[in-house]
């Protein structure tokens, strides 16, 4: 038994092309599986990948560019078999945003709701990682929805009307707010508990686990 009466909220940041969410996902799954209803993951999107080519001119100029970056996300990766790669990962394939999917998921949201736009997060990503598709293209990430099942008739209407833009800068706004740091990161305890980066299963678990065992009133310490 746990001392909680309510569901554990773990809002959860992550930008669709960053490889240490792509390794996580697998931890967060597992996460789900062993807590249940006793945790409620919330998903959010964190603006890294913004401007790629941006991104490669002021961090990774000396460091080999999109090339450098790509061998880094390879070797990333290497050791982790639920996270494979294609070999034309930001070498040949380059998207040029991850802005594009993050509006997506957010009309996915809205026009369905948000456990059903975790799969299509999913889709992205495995559309990403494993088969090397752009998914900076609006095109192309609505074929990867319509594959995966979705109305992409009702996700082209969350974009139309501004609703999936106002929710995808509401998400953002919050991680200013917050101060996250960068994907993933792990918000727990009302904002009081931040875990970001490459954590490992038994971190995310042992975390989850003392908040679970502890009254909500304990929270605050005078």
């Amino acid at each position: 038994m746990t001392g909680r009466t309510t569901p554990l909220t773990i809002d959860y940041y992550t930008d669709v092309l960053c490889i240490w969410a792509w390794i996580a996902q697998r931890r967060v799954e597992e996460l789900e599986s062993r807590w249940g209803d006793e945790i409620r993951l919330v998903h959010h999107c964190v603006s890294v990948f913004a401007d790629t080519a941006g991104k490669m001119a002021s961090q990774w100029h000396d460091r080999g560019g999109f090339e450098g970056f790509a061998d880094h996300v390879h070797s990333a990766a290497a050791g982790y078999e639920s996270a494979p790669v294609h070999p034309d990962l930001w070498r040949r394939v380059r998207p040029k945003t991850s802005a594009t999917a993050h509006l997506l998921l957010k009309a996915a949201e809205l026009s369905h709701d948000p456990v059903t736009a975790v799969r299509l997060a999913a889709a992205i990503r495995r559309a990403f990682f494993v088969d090397a598709r752009d998914v900076s293209r609006l095109p192309e990430l609505l074929r990867i929805a319509g594959d995966a099942g979705f109305d992409t008739g009702a996700l082209q209407s969350g974009l139309d009307d501004g609703s999936a833009i106002a929710a995808l800068f509401s998400d953002y706004e919050q991680c200013e707010t917050l101060g996250i740091r960068g994907s993933p990161s792990w918000v727990m305890n009302d904002g009081r508990q931040v875990l970001y980066g490459n954590l490992g299963y038994r971190i995310l678990h042992a975390n989850v686990e003392e908040l679970l065992r502890h009254p909500e009133q304990e929270a605050s310490w005078c």
